[in-house]
Order: structure tokens, then C-alpha cells, then sequence
């Protein structure tokens, strides 16, 4: 039991516990030595807890006077370092403790220890402490094993963190957070999803949704484009007292722009009682990627009134506004104002690589290459790849080479890359370059990236792959597919056949081949599965192709539906036969 501490005693602590600098502790601390009260177990816990956050340094000259620390001691060492630049430290005092004390150090040494090593990236640390968990009889603390839970997610160990998860004595809203950004992390956005609707439905009242499941949530519906559960996470903010909510707002906001669903992030914009830049960025942002660049420079002006100063992705965001606009003019102004420091920072790649995206839209490609190659900067892969995908559009061999070599030298180029050169030769009729680059990247062992498209019905989000025959409702989707393909020719679709990237022998077999694509799979599935009317919403993690795109703006008009398909960078809003981006993306 931990003895009474005298009058002198508690009043060092209340001094201690009151001082904030760093001086005033120094100060106590020189008391502590002069009165000898530096040897009370208690005292020194105290003024090891106040010091150790706010000066390491100081405080690891204070721990190593210590001649026997208690484990207390040590747990408030272990905690600093773990916040620390030097979080391996951290890891070795636990170490040394393990060595010293019997019975072993308590579960906050291993908190502690495990996120020394979340914060250093000590993998095989991690492990160890998962065993000394086991071995101490440590597997009823649910605190501990959520710590364990978050270091598993750290490495992307999905799987670790849900054995975890199940062995946690009693759950609480933390422990599912942990799980839902574990979830979030390692990309399995419908899993964050199926966690937040089991909380909804959980009975014990102490394992509830609060603002940050809501927020992970909300990001995994901006991913998955799923705007019907999207909207039940809202109505659950808003009854549960969560609405006032910066944050909240601002995920909303984003959430509703990339589910491109514009009516409502402006709703939600317009209600805010505050807004930061944060608040401006998501609605200038969501009005870009949704092809609105007079409204998103109007909201970036309205901004500046209102005293509000940008930030690095206002401006990338502004700058993507009028690249998917075409809105030249504007856009250059905008980096002329820019570079010129009017904003208080330099153009970075993002910035440059909008504009090299803005002049390629404009088939300036010639003045996107010279903007390259005057850059301050190394341009990095991700502005040559603009570069390259706009040599696609337009057809242009010759410096599509040029960009690809140039990717190769940064040793950073990838599978899309390939493709979008394989497009540009296929698009010229140049089959003897495609049947070359095949073999090299079967040479190099580079493999495409598969593509699907996601499509939520009645909160259940649906996915599809080329030539998908998985689906539980095939068999009424192709027939579905067949009637609008039947249809479409009526009125005039003709398939895009140099979206096609293999040789074929007749244009029927490469309109053949490009029918199951899909997000062609999943426009049929929403006709089918929805009343006529309805707004028919695709995400793709890939560029939709030239046919697909060409058949969305049929089904819109044909059908007389608002086809919304979000694809890697941008959303394309089709509507009696007509696509927001003016056929260039």
C-alpha cells in the first residue's frame, strides 16, 4: 500500500502538478534534491510525469539518477518516447524492465512498448511484445489488445488485427474504431461499412458509433462512391447531436463530392455555421473533380473575401478546376498569380502537374512539354504521366516515346503506363509497336491492373469485372446488357473499336469484345435493379475507355437517365447524350 504523503509532500505535488515550463520544473526539481524528497517513490512519479512530455532530455538525465525505478517509473519513460524522435528507447527500457522486474511489468509497459514500436516500425519489436502478452497472462485487458489491434493495422496486417479483435474480452466503441480504421487502411472500404451497420444494430449500449467511427465511415463511402449509406452515416451525425462538427461537416461535404452528389455537399456547405480552409478546399476540390470550374473559381474568390488564406491543395484543386473545365485562360492566370507569391508559396509538382494537365486537355502539347522541361523542380512520374496520357488523346507516338523513356530513367514506371502507350499506338493503328510492347512487359514481368466498377443499391454496394459471370444475377444482367445494347444501336451507338487493345481480325470482334466491360456490366445491373428515373452512379478504380464512355452517353439519353461514373481522377455527369467533360479526360 502506498503511504500517506506528509503536508510538505502534497504541497510539492500541487506545485508540481500546476507548473507548466520547463524553468519552473528545473526550479522544483532543485528543491527535490535540496530536501531529499527527490527519494519519494510517489513524489517522484509526480515530477516524472510532469517533465518527461515536455523535456525528454532533462527528464533522461532525472530517470538515470534513479538507482531502482519502480515500474511505474519506467511505464512514464516508455509513454514519452513513444511520442518521441527516439521511440527505440522507448522499446529498450521496456526490455530492461522485463529483465528486472518479477512479476513482470504491467500491461501499460506493453501499451506503451507496442506504440514505441507502431511509431519506430519495429516489426519483430511488436511481435515480441505480442508473445510476452501471452506468456503474462495479459490477454483479458481489452486496452492492451486494442493497442495490439492498432499495431497490427500499422503493418497493414488486416487479418492480425481481426484475430486480435475476437479475443477482446469486452469491445467498446475504441477497439471498433481501431478495427474500422485498420479496415480503412488496408483498403477493404465495404468490411469499414458492414463494422458501422453491426454498431448500429449492437444492443449494449457502450459499443456505439461517436464522431470518429463516423468519420472513418464517411471515408470509406467517399471511396466507394456509396451515397446511400453515405447518407444514413449523416442522418445518424445529425441525430445523434454529432452535426455541429467541423470535421464532420467538412467529410460530409467531400463525401457528398465524390459520390457526385453536388446538390447535397453544398447543402451541407451552406448550413456550416463554421468554416475553415479545410471547409473551402473540399467544396473547391468536389467542384473540380465534378467538372464545375466557373463555381469552384467563384467559391475560391468568395474565399479570399471572407479573409480565409489558401492552402497548398486549395490552389491544386483550384488548378484542377480549370484543367477539367478547359478553362485556360483562367488556369494560367491563376499560376501566374501563384508564381508570382500573391499566395505566400511556391507552385509544387501538384500544382505544375495541373497545369501540364490543363495545356495537354487544350492540345497544347508542345507547351506542356517546354513547362516540363523549364520546371524549378525534377518533375517526378505522376506529371509525366499526365504528360502521357494526353499524348493518348491526342494521338502523339513520337513524344509518348519520349515521356516513357524519361519514366523508365526515374525507374518509376508502371503498368498504366504501358497501357496508355499501348492505347496511343492502338489509337494510330500502329500493331506491329503493340505487339512489341506486350512483349516487353511480358518480358519484364509487368502486370495490368484489373479493372472493376462498384454500384450501390439499397445500401449495398455491388462490383463488377470484365466479362464478370460471379454475380448471383448474371444471367438477368447480360439479357439486360443485350436489350440496351440493341437499343443503343438503334439510335445510333457504334462500338469504339480502337478502345480495343488486341489485333482482332474484324471490327465485330473487337465491338465483341469490348460489350462486357464493366462498367457497362454495372450501368445494366442499375437499369435493371432501379425505377426508371433513377440516377444510375458507377465508381471505377480505372480510365473509363473511349466505348465505355461513348455508351454512357447513349444510355443517358436513350434511356432518359443521369449516368454518373466516377473514374480514377475524375467524375464524368452524362445527361441527354452529353458528358460534363466535353469528351476529353
Amino acid at each position: 500500500m502506498l503511504k500517506s504523503m506528509s503536508s510538505s509532500e502534497d504541497h510539492l505535488v500541487s506545485l508540481i502538478v500546476s507548473s507548466t515550463g520547463k524553468s519552473h520544473l528545473r526550479q522544483i526539481h532543485a528543491v527535490l534534491l535540496r530536501t531529499s524528497l527527490i527519494r519519494s517513490s510517489d513524489v517522484f512519479h509526480h515530477f516524472l510525469s510532469r517533465l518527461a512530455p515536455r523535456d525528454l532530455d532533462y527528464s533522461r538525465h532525472v530517470f538515470s539518477q534513479r538507482s531502482n525505478p519502480s515500474v511505474s517509473h519506467c511505464n512514464t519513460m516508455i509513454r514519452a518516447f513513444s511520442v518521441s524522435e527516439t521511440p527505440g528507447e522507448g522499446f529498450r527500457l521496456f526490455r530492461a524492465l522485463r529483465r528486472k522486474t518479477f512479476p513482470p511489468a504491467n500491461p501499460l509497459s506493453s501499451s506503451f512498448a507496442l506504440k514505441c514500436c507502431i511509431k519506430s516500425g519495429d516489426l519483430l519489436g511488436g511481435l515480441q511484445i505480442h508473445g510476452t502478452i501471452f506468456s503474462d497472462g495479459f490477454l483479458s485487458d481489452s486496452l492492451l489488445l486494442t493497442t495490439l489491434m492498432d499495431f497490427y493495422s500499422t503493418y497493414a496486417n488486416s487479418a492480425a488485427a481481426c484475430k486480435v479483435f475476437d479475443e477482446i474480452p469486452k469491445r467498446d466503441t475504441v477497439s471498433y474504431n481501431v478495427l474500422i480504421s485498420c479496415f480503412l487502411r488496408n483498403k477493404r472500404t465495404r468490411d469499414v461499412l458492414f463494422l458501422f451497420d453491426k454498431m448500429m444494430k449492437e444492443v449494449d449500449g457502450c459499443v456505439r458509433p461517436d464522431g470518429v467511427t463516423c468519420l472513418l465511415a464517411l471515408q470509406a463511402c467517399a471511396s466507394l462512391g456509396a451515397l446511400d449509406f453515405g447518407t444514413q452515416v449523416h442522418e445518424f451525425i445529425d441525430g445523434n447531436g454529432l452535426g455541429g462538427a467541423l470535421n464532420l461537416n467538412n467529410t460530409l461535404v467531400s463525401m457528398y463530392s465524390r459520390c457526385g452528389s453536388m446538390d447535397k455537399a453544398y447543402e451541407v456547405f451552406n448550413r456550416m455555421r463554421e468554416r475553415n480552409v479545410v471547409s473551402w478546399t473540399a467544396m473547391i476540390t468536389g467542384l473540380a473533380m465534378n467538372g464545375f470550374g466557373k463555381e469552384a473559381i467563384e467559391a475560391f474568390e468568395k474565399m479570399l473575401k471572407c479573409g480565409i488564406f489558401p492552402q497548398e491543395h486549395t490552389l491544386t484543386g483550384l488548378l484542377s478546376a480549370c484543367s477539367h473545365s478547359g478553362l485556360v485562360h483562367e488556369g494560367m492566370m491563376f499560376f501566374d498569380r501563384l508564381k508570382s507569391g500573391e499566395f505566400k508559396m511556391k507552385p509544387n509538382l501538384h500544382h505544375y502537374g495541373c497545369i501540364v494537365d490543363l495545356l495537354g486537355r487544350a492540345r497544347l502539347l508542345d507547351k506542356a512539354y517546354s513547362l516540363v522541361q523549364s520546371m524549378e523542380m525534377k518533375p517526378d512520374s505522376t506529371i509525366w504521366r499526365t504528360l502521357l496520357g494526353a499524348c493518348r488523346v491526342q494521338g502523339n507516338v513520337e513524344l509518348g516515346e519520349r515521356v516513357i523513356s524519361h519514366l523508365i530513367e526515374l525507374k518509376a514506371e508502371e503498368a498504366g503506363d504501358y497501357v496508355l502507350l499501348l492505347n496511343t499506338y492502338s489509337s494510330v493503328g500502329n500493331w506491329e509497336k503493340v505487339t512489341e510492347l506486350r512483349s516487353l512487359m511480358k518480358e519484364k514481368r509487368i502486370h495490368t491492373k484489373p479493372g472493376f466498377s462498384a454500384m450501390e443499391v439499397q445500401g449495398t454496394v455491388h462490383e463488377f469485372i470484365v466479362d464478370d459471370v460471379s454475380h448471383p444475377r448474371k444471367e438477368e444482367i447480360y439479357k439486360m446488357l443485350a436489350e440496351i445494347n440493341q437499343q443503343l444501336k438503334i439510335a445510333g451507338y457504334v462500338a469504339e473499336v480502337a478502345s480495343e487493345l488486341h489485333n482482332l481480325d474484324s471490327v465485330e470482334e473487337k465491338g465483341h469484345a469490348l460489350t462486357y466491360h464493366s462498367e457497362k456490366l454495372a450501368i445494366a445491373f442499375g437499369i435493371l435493379m432501379t425505377p426508371p428515373g433513377t440516377t444510375i452512379r458507377v465508381t471505377k478504380n480505372l480510365r473509363t475507355c473511349v466505348d465505355c464512355h461513348n455508351f454512357a452517353k447513349f444510355v443517358s439519353r436513350v434511356y432518359d437517365r443521369v449516368v454518373i461514373v466516377r473514374d480514377r481522377s475524375r467524375f464524368h455527369h452524362f445527361k441527354g447524350g452529353f458528358c460534363s467533360c466535353n469528351d476529353f479526360w
